[in-house]
Order: C-alpha cells, then sequence, then structure tokens
C-alpha cells in the first residue's frame, strides 16, 4: 500500500524526511543530476524562481512514510506549460503501479491547472544513438509514456549537440493530456526556448538556443508516430478535477448531545446537513477519530474546570438539563458547594447546559480536532474538524456559547510543538476563548473578526484596544464589525487579519470556522451568501500554510451545508492550484513590506545598506545616498522615486530607485537596486524589481531602461536583467573606461498584471551609471 501527496515545502518535519528521502533516490537513480542540485532541492520549493519555473513535488510513500518514489513537475504559468523535471521510484524500474501512479497523479496536476501540455525529455531509444546498454531501458521508458499518447517531438533540432563530442541527446516529449489539439509552433517555441534558457542556463550557449529555437519549422508541430504501443490501446484521457484531498474527521460521537428544549439551535441536524453536502464535492477523504490522551486539554484548561465538568455531566439526570442562574460577581475566590449554582461558577451565560451528555460529545470532539491536527503533521495540507459541541467560547476555566473544551486552542497548542500557529476565527461570534487562553503568549497569534460586542454575544470581549498582555502584547486581533455586513464588507476585514497572520510567520494556521456569518442566521445579523463563502475560502488558502479548520457556529440549517461547501471549494480551488492563474511578476519575500516615501533616517541606512553588498565603490554608494537626499529636500520634483524593502520592525534590507527619463513622453529609469548580503538570493531584488514595474505602469510609462557596465564583475547584474526579461538596447564602447562598455537594456511594458505572492532567486545587483 502507498499513498501520494503533495510536499508544499520542508516546514514541518515528516516533509524533511521525505526531501531526505528524495535527494538519496536522485543521487542513486538519476546520476546525472548535479550535487549542487541536490543539495539546494529545499530551495526550489521555497524558492521557485531560481529556475523562473514553480515546482510541484509528489512523494510515493508507505504507510511508515517511506518514500517510494517521487515526481517533481516545473510549471509555466505565463507560456503555461508544465515540464516534468524528475520520476523516479527507488527501485529500478517505472513499470508496475507506482510509476504508473506517478505519472497519473502528474498528468491529473497539470490538466488540473489547464495548461496546454506536459512536456519532458527522454533519451532516445534508436540503436547507435546511444550506447547498446541504454537502448534496452530507453525503449522502455518510450513505451511507457507512449501507453499515454506522449510522444518526441520530431523535425526540430532540440536532439542537436550542444557540443561536437556530445551524443545520446535527449527527445523532447510532449502529452497533450488527452486534448488531441495541435501543438502550435509558436507555443512550442517559447516552451523550448524556457527549458534551455532556464534548466540549461549553464549547459546551453544563447547560440545554441537560438538554433534550437529556429529549428522548428512545422505548423502545427509534428510527433512522432507511435512505434511501441497501438494507438487505440493508449489511455490518454484524464480528469481535471484535485486528486489532493482534504482530510475529514467528523466527531461521530456529537450526535449523544441533543438538547431538545425549544429554541436550542445547536442541534446534530448542523452536522447532517454540512456532511450531505460535503459528499456531492468530491473533495474530501475521511479519517477515523483517534484517541488522544488528557494531557493535551491539561495544557489549555485549568484542571479543577475539567474536573468538574466531567463529574458535572455524569451526576445530571438523564432527561434533564442544568442551566447556570447565579454568578460569582462579587467573590469568585470562594467556590459554592451546591451543585445547582455551581454551573454559575464556571460558566459565562445562561442558555449552556450541564447535560448528561455534554463532557462525552466534547470530548470526543477534542479527539476529532487532534486527529485533524496531526494529518497536518503527516503532511496533509487542509484538514477539517467537523465537530459539534462547538468550542471557541469555552475559556480557560469555563464554558459557555454551547461550548464546552476549546477544540481549536487545544489542536493549535498541540500544532505549536512543531511550529508557531496562528488562529483566525471567522465566526459571527468573537473567538473570547482563544483570547483568554493565550492572551498572554506571543507563540501563538489570535484573530478574531466578530460583531461588535455592543450588540453581539459574548458582548464582554471583543473590543479592539485587547491586544494581549505582558509577553503576549501585539498578540491578539480584534476586528469588531457592525451589526450589517456584506461579503465585501467582511472580506475588507479578512484581508487585514491575514495581512496581521502573515506577519507574524506562523507555520500552521487554525481557521475557526463559522458559518452564522450568513445571511438569514438565527443567531446572526450579517448577510453573506455561498459566493461570499467561496471567496472568503480563496482569500484564506492563499496564505500558503498547511490549514487546520475546526468547525464552531452556524445554525440556519437550510443554508449551513452549501455554505460550507463552498467555503471549501474555495480554499480548495487557492491551495491545491496555487499556480493557476498566477504569473512570474514578484511580491515581496515573506515578512517583508514596501513603503515608498523616504525618511530622514534613510540617508544612512542606505549608505550603510549600499556599503554592505561590498559590490559599490566609495563614491558610487554616496551617490546612493545623495538620490535620497535630494529626494527629501525636493519632494517628487527630484525625479527620484523609492521603493524601500523593511522587514518587521522597520529594518531596511533592500531598496530600489527609479524615475522618468527628463524629454521623453514616458521612457523610466531604473537607477539602483541594492539588497543586504543576507536577504541576497531569496527574491527580494526580483520583487523590488516587479514593484518598480508595476507603479511605472501604472503611471502609464511604456518603456524601461537599466544602464550597467560590461565588465565581468557586471555579469550577475547583466544576467538577472536578462532573465526579467530586458534586452539590449545599445552598447556605448569604452564608455567608463578603455574596454569598459555601457550596456543600455530595455523593456517594454504591458498592461499592469496580477502581482502573485511567491518571491523569486536573485543576486545583489549593482547598476552602474
Amino acid at each position: 500500500m502507498f499513498r501520494i501527496r503533495r510536499i508544499f515545502d520542508d516546514a514541518i518535519q515528516v516533509n524533511q524526511d521525505a526531501l531526505r528521502q528524495v535527494k538519496a533516490i536522485l543521487q542513486k537513480r538519476i546520476p546525472s543530476v548535479s550535487e549542487q542540485e541536490i543539495i539546494h532541492l529545499e530551495d526550489k520549493l521555497r524558492n521557485p524562481f531560481t529556475l523562473r519555473f514553480r515546482p510541484i513535488l509528489f512523494v510515493a510513500e508507505n504507510m511508515r512514510h517511506k518514500v517510494l518514489g517521487f515526481a517533481m513537475v516545473l510549471h509555466e504559468p505565463d507560456i503555461n506549460f508544465c515540464f516534468l523535471d524528475w520520476i523516479a521510484t527507488a527501485k529500478d524500474t517505472l513499470r508496475g503501479g507506482l510509476g504508473s501512479a506517478l505519472y497519473e497523479r502528474v498528468r491529473t496536476e497539470c490538466a488540473a491547472l489547464k495548461v496546454s501540455g506536459l512536456f519532458f525529455e527522454c533519451l532516445p531509444d534508436t540503436p547507435g544513438e546511444c550506447e547498446p546498454g541504454l537502448i534496452k531501458d530507453n525503449i522502455a521508458r518510450l513505451r511507457f509514456y507512449e501507453r499515454y499518447g506522449a510522444r518526441p517531438i520530431i523535425n526540430t533540432g532540440y536532439e542537436a549537440p550542444v557540443n561536437p563530442e556530445d551524443t545520446c541527446m535527449p527527445h523532447l516529449v510532449y502529452d497533450d493530456l488527452g486534448k488531441d489539439t495541435p501543438l502550435a509552433r509558436s507555443h512550442t517555441k517559447k516552451v523550448v526556448r524556457a527549458i534551455l534558457e532556464r534548466k540549461y542556463k549553464d549547459l546551453c550557449p544563447a547560440e545554441y538556443v537560438e538554433q534550437a529555437v529556429a529549428s522548428i519549422r512545422d505548423n502545427p508541430v509534428k510527433l512522432r508516430p507511435f512505434c511501441h504501443v497501438r494507438p487505440h490501446k493508449t489511455r490518454r484521457a484524464v480528469h481535471d478535477r484535485f486528486s489532493e484531498k482534504i482530510v475529514l474527521v467528523v466527531n461521530q460521537d456529537h450526535e449523544i448531545h441533543h438538547i431538545h428544549e425549544r429554541g436550542y439551535v445547536e442541534s446534530p441536524v448542523r452536522i447532517t446537513r454540512i456532511l450531505s453536502h460535503l459528499e456531492k464535492s468530491g473533495l474530501f477523504e475521511t479519517l477515523e477519530t483517534q484517541p488522544f490522551p488528557d494531557i493535551h486539554i491539561h495544557g489549555v484548561h485549568d484542571a479543577d474546570f475539567i474536573e468538574y465538568l466531567a463529574r458535572a455531566c455524569e451526576e445530571v439526570p438523564a432527561d434533564k438539563s442544568l442551566y447556570p442562574y447565579v454568578f460569582p460577581i462579587r467573590n469568585k475566590t470562594r467556590r459554592p458547594k451546591e451543585s445547582t449554582v455551581l454551573p454559575g461558577y464556571y460558566c459565562i451565560d445562561t442558555f449552556t447546559p450541564i447535560h448528561r451528555n455534554a463532557y462525552p460529545a466534547a470530548r470526543a470532539g477534542v479527539n476529532a480536532a487532534l486527529t485533524a491536527a496531526d494529518a497536518l503533521l503527516a503532511g496533509r495540507r487542509i484538514s477539517y474538524a467537523l465537530v459539534r459541541p462547538p468550542g471557541h467560547h469555552a475559556e480557560q476555566r469555563s464554558f459557555g456559547g454551547f461550548c464546552y473544551f476549546n477544540n481549536a486552542a487545544i489542536a493549535a497548542r498541540y500544532l505549536r510543538e512543531q511550529g508557531r500557529v496562528a488562529i483566525l476565527d471567522i465566526d459571527y461570534h468573537h473567538g473570547n476563548g482563544q483570547q483568554d487562553i493565550f492572551y498572554h503568549r506571543s507563540d501563538i497569534l489570535t484573530v478574531s473578526i466578530h460583531g461588535h460586542p455592543e450588540f453581539a454575544y459574548p458582548y464582554f470581549t471583543g473590543f479592539e484596544d485587547e491586544t494581549g498582555t505582558g509577553e503576549g502584547e501585539g498578540f491578539n486581533c480584534n476586528l469588531p464589525l457592525a451589526e450589517t455586513v456584506d461579503g465585501r464588507t467582511f472580506r475588507s476585514a479578512l484581508m487585514q487579519a491575514l495581512a496581521k497572520v502573515a506577519a507574524f510567520e506562523p507555520d500552521f494556521l487554525v481557521v475557526c470556522l463559522g458559518l452564522d456569518t450568513a445571511r438569514n442566521d438565527p443567531t446572526g445579523t450579517w448577510s453573506l451568501t455561498p459566493k461570499d463563502f467561496y471567496k472568503n475560502g480563496q482569500m484564506i488558502g492563499t496564505i500558503g500554510l498547511p490549514l487546520l479548520v475546526v468547525q464552531e457556529g452556524g445554525y440556519n440549517t437550510r443554508n449551513l451545508g452549501l455554505n460550507a461547501r463552498h467555503f471549501f471549494e474555495g480554499l480548495a480551488q487557492a491551495v491545491f492550484t496555487p499556480t493557476r492563474d498566477r504569473t512570474l511578476t514578484q511580491s515581496p519575500p515573506k515578512g517583508i513590506q514596501f513603503r515608498y516615501d523616504p525618511l530622514p533616517q534613510d540617508v544612512e541606512k542606505i549608505r550603510h545598506l549600499v556599503a554592505a553588498t561590498g559590490f559599490f565603490r566609495e563614491d558610487e554608494v554616496e551617490i546612493a545616498a545623495q538620490l535620497v537626499a535630494e529626494r527629501l529636500e525636493k519632494g517628487l520634483a527630484s525625479g527620484y522615486y523609492f521603493v524601500m524593502a523593511v522587514r518587521n520592525g522597520g529594518r531596511l534590507v533592500g531598496y530600489g530607485c527609479y524615475g522618468p527619463i527628463p524629454c521623453t513622453l514616458a521612457g523610466y529609469d531604473i537607477y539602483w537596486i541594492a539588497v543586504a548580503p543576507e536577504f541576497q538570493k531569496k527574491g527580494l531584488g526580483q520583487a523590488l524589481l516587479a514593484k518598480m514595474e508595476q507603479l511605472i505602469t501604472e503611471a502609464k510609462g511604456h518603456t524601461i531602461y537599466v544602464e550597467t557596465a560590461s565588465q565581468q564583475r557586471y555579469a550577475p547584474t547583466r544576467a538577472f536583467y536578462e532573465r526579467c526579461g530586458y534586452t539590449i538596447a545599445a552598447t556605448l564602447p569604452d564608455f567608463y573606461s578603455p574596454g569598459d562598455a555601457k550596456m543600455v537594456y530595455s523593456k517594454p511594458l504591458k498592461t499592469p498584471t496580477t502581482i502573485p505572492d511567491r518571491p523569486s532567486g536573485n543576486e545583489t545587483i549593482g547598476i552602474r551609471q
């Protein structure tokens, strides 16, 4: 038995272990891969723009997390194709179920990305082109792929040797993913150029790339006839639905907790209605709830509260509910002895009863939440704990709001053992439980969007000025909203909340999902629709973190299931196809923000930053500082515009300077890009360039110019701009000194494009004027 899962990053231990095993398979099975490429495999996942592709890594592993095989796909969203970089098994063959399962998973992913097709390389199967010992294996590989309709592209110079002594050059193979659409010449040229210039940039000189591209003359491009498989026996069809599944863990014991009193809306039918819609989506894989020890509850709730809840629920008659009615406002230190009074000592309201089955149902809900959290630690990307009773109103030593144990807080503390955790509560009512439990801590961030306590339960918490205490100061964020809220207003608050989460840089995000924000919910006043829940799911999914969703409120059983389904469809779309509809344009790396107005202290900061790169002469450092000073003195009339990259706390870690070229209608110069040494090769330089390009485009600029030198030390600078789409517009020989020419690069601009949320690779950039 094995399963195939995607590895998004190396943030958790199980993924780190899998990557080590993948590297071992690479070294054994694909010895041609360089040691450096193997060493930096994690960097490919963290920083996909080193090759200007988005990597997608699948591993096939057994139940003990032993990796049996893997596949690495490179997605190019701008040109819209995928390239199968590696596929290998720990054993010596792709034949059999494992190789087929991996390749079929790759095909499904590519189809879901809506790409034109899947390209990859295979060594030739013609005798005489390779050593005789390789031909048999090459035939087997090409036969394997022909079963899916994939065949080599012919009548091009792709197989031409780079050097005269090169032999056994690979075919470029194309899989149309069952679409039966012709392969256009213009598209193929872009694909070949991207492969040779990016993947093989250190092997293929520019003239070789141009020759290979120019050799593509057929339109449409032709594929080799079938050689090893009869065409009617191929299995070319592929579905384009998500292969990755959301883990679903249901509290199966929830039904025993059923309060029959009139008006008690927290009922078992809530789970039934949600499940009926989720089952139709095809997005979920159900896991059985596993038992967990009480120690995890004790890490969040006080021992006397836990003991009271267990004993009181056991002692109350089976057909009775004991409601709180007296509360210890005057003297909280004296615990009453009368059993009918005790509920008020541990409860925050009058409508959450002690009931015979409240404790066992809530205890089973904790197991469900921890099982879902454990799935994240096993490498799953999204887990959903569908539990009732809910939990986010349960505080450290009290219950209320239909809640007995705080499932989300218990799961967050459990995940905290493996990394930093943020909790985002999107229930209509304030997440007072998480706030109370973690109010003094800085390692778990709590954020809540809710109805203002002026009108919404629990009334006494949820104000904006409640930001934490002691070490936890600044790590609790409340976003109370008005009594009337539509989807757009909610998403504005959600954007603020996600920005707060992103700045915290967590390793996991726990989402308290309240569906009581929907229109006509009996406990709320807002008007969110199914489309709004879909968009909310999309927004949360773009955060790029392992997600644990814990069910909280939502009581309109007519729309409960529909809204839940739409939320998870949006979430899955964002998480499982994170590369669709995005370009290779950059945004800041994690934890970095941009500002645009220089401050007086920036003069010295930029002088220090530019000097710290070790790339510039003293006079060049002074020029960089003078440009900032001139902007501060003259304002925008100086013609100098800035993009400052600041780390949390305001530290300047990179900057760019640009401006309009005098006497031109819409030409712009980029004067400087500099990045602090410890942030080089992490995508910050390319993110700064992308932001300047965006701002120039918005200012109606049509062409950007960059000037640099021809000296060898500026070769990384020239390569950087060439990778970013700049071409040489002019060369002025001996401009700086004999033998040192000025190289003028240019790039025409297009209409503004969406700036996505993943960084790229980059070196320090030195621009010599």
